[in-house]
């Protein structure tokens, strides 16, 4: 049986995530869309998904016959409201990061689904489906003692002007919140973030570089670097500190030159190529657990964390130096 896939917002991400159920992807069709712009919408239509009708109101695709499950793309501002209805419509939903724009609005997606009794919400956090993460999370967990330490970088070549400086967490960091408590199995307790010497590339309004410090529930200390005007690429980078042994997260592959007395290698500039696989996987995925109609993956629980996590490093940027206290409820069994 085809699952049947609806898909709200037909922007970049979510015209591309259309494409890969359809023509990637075992198990799954879109069969609706909907976009806040209808041209966006019948354009997806027309060039990647020509069998599926277009809607005008998300509610109305998702509770449509025709969709078992749906997939929330949209800005990130309506991702509460969708997810919420899709819990209320008894339907799986992938809905891509952030889970809601705050703790608060997580926390009611959470409280939602354990009413409902039954994970239906796997949350856009790709990175756990990256081989090279896969690879270093089963190191960490056997062969280099306890972790104490992990250095992480995020690196963009650039951004525009209308990126802010919460955003460097809430829309760069957001991904190290998420992978490193996985990789570690273990929550954050403290964020502190620290602005070092400012970039001459970065915008009046912006601060960049800067370092967020985390502490987890075991001890673990965590520096992660964002950067987001690095200008040479787009560079993941993340070092594992263990009491026996260090382990690196791979870099991506590529080939080796010997050319002009130089020893090069390139360096990706764009960070949809980067993950490109794991987008393919997490969403195989998705439609793997939907289509038994449940959820596996990030949770929503996974979410929420996040959320509660960026809300405090936001907090931590405008008092400099100052250590800032992360706090979970604790986890409804649904997650356990």
């Amino acid at each position: 049986m085809t699952l049947r896939i609806g898909v709200i917002g037909t922007g970049m991400i979510g015209r591309d995530h259309a494409r890969r159920i359809v023509h990637v992807l075992a198990g799954a069709d879109v069969t609706a869309v909907t976009d806040v712009n209808r041209a966006n919408a019948e354009g997806c239509v027309r060039d990647v998904v020509p069998r599926a009708k277009v809607f005008d109101d998300a509610h109305d695709l998702i509770n449509d016959a025709s969709v078992d499950a749906v997939a929330v793309c949209s800005w990130g501002p309506t991702h509460e409201e969708f997810v919420l209805a899709a819990i209320a419509a008894g339907k799986p939903v992938f809905c891509e990061k952030p889970l809601a724009t705050t703790a608060e609005g997580a926390k009611r997606i959470v409280e939602a689904e354990s009413r409902f009794g039954r994970r239906l919400v796997q949350v856009g956090f790709m990175r756990r489906y990256d081989r090279g993460y896969v690879a270093l999370k089963k190191t960490i967990d056997g062969d280099i003692g306890a972790p104490l330490m992990v250095h992480a970088k995020h690196r963009n070549p650039e951004v525009g002007d209308s990126y802010t400086t919460p955003m460097a967490i809430v829309d760069t960091a957001i991904h190290e919140i998420d992978v490193l408590r996985w990789l570690l199995d273990d929550d954050y307790v403290s964020a502190q973030v620290i602005c070092p010497r400012k970039s001459r590339h970065a915008s009046s309004h912006l601060a960049d570089p800067q370092i967020v410090l985390l502490e987890t529930k075991k001890g673990i200390r965590i520096d992660v670097e964002i950067f987001v005007n690095c200008k040479y690429g787009y560079d993941i980078q993340c070092e594992v500190v263990g009491e026996e042994g260090v382990a690196y997260l791979p870099e991506p592959l590529a080939i080796s030159t010997r050319k002009n007395a130089t020893l090069g290698q390139p360096v990706l500039m764009d960070w949809k190529q980067r993950f490109i696989d794991s987008y393919d996987t997490e969403l195989q995925a998705f439609i793997t657990a939907a289509a038994a109609g449940t959820a596996s993956g990030p949770s929503a629980w996974d979410g929420y964390a996040a959320n509660v996590t960026s809300d405090a490093c936001v907090a931590a940027q405008t008092r400099p130096g100052q250590t800032v206290a992360i706090s979970l409820p604790v986890r409804p069994s649904l997650y356990a």
